[in-house]
């Protein structure tokens, strides 16, 4: 997947070339015109959800404008950590897809590294996506914001929530909080 700044610039482009607003992508995909300003410029992480809701308003097919094609190779069931797809979501987050090939499934399985939060008081915006979303927490403390309720995860704590409810998660603790995540549908397909 090409880097924050990469996709961010992409999607600003194709806003531009429709002749769309800020605020008019705002009221098409319910995400706040700040937000927007500075997931263009590469300055926000997006969720690969959020994402897809973005390029369905454009019209944009999600899988071509944002992969980089990889050389075609027999796919092994097992995913190495070391062989998996990982991409910097922001400062605070890392990603992982823990499948080779993970657009051939109904959900996405991932690992999210969450960095703490230390000195900092950044308002977590929520969004909301079509579909489930599974998330357990491997290490670390995390919090989860679900509609207008907030709840603190420990390890071995998960949460099964449908993801049409405003929701988000963060790292609430002073060390990396790692959780296994679960998405269904497959925001990849």
């Amino acid at each position: 997947m090409k880097s924050i700044q990469e996709i961010g610039n992409t999607i600003k482009q194709e806003r531009l070339k429709q002749g769309l607003t800020l605020q008019q992508m705002s009221a098409a995909t319910g995400f706040s015109i700040g937000y927007l300003s500075q997931f263009e410029r590469g300055l926000s992480q997006i969720a690969i959800d959020s994402l897809r809701k973005i390029t369905d308003v454009l019209g944009m097919d999600f899988i071509d404008s944002f992969s980089e094609e990889k050389p075609s190779v027999s796919i092994s069931p097992i995913t190495r950590i070391y062989d998996a797809d990982c991409d910097k979501v922001s400062d605070q987050i890392i990603q992982y897809t823990l499948s080779q090939n993970a657009k051939d499934y109904s959900y996405l399985p991932r690992l999210y590294h969450l960095m703490p939060h230390l000195g900092t008081d950044e308002e977590v915006e929520l969004y909301s996506h079509d579909g489930e979303e599974f998330i357990y927490v491997l290490e670390g403390v995390l919090k989860l914001y679900l509609e207008d309720k907030e709840y603190i995860m420990y390890p071995g704590d998960s949460a099964q929530l449908d993801s049409t409810k405003k929701h988000n998660w963060a790292n609430c603790g002073n060390q990396i909080t790692k959780i296994l995540t679960f998405n269904m549908p497959n925001p990849l397909k």
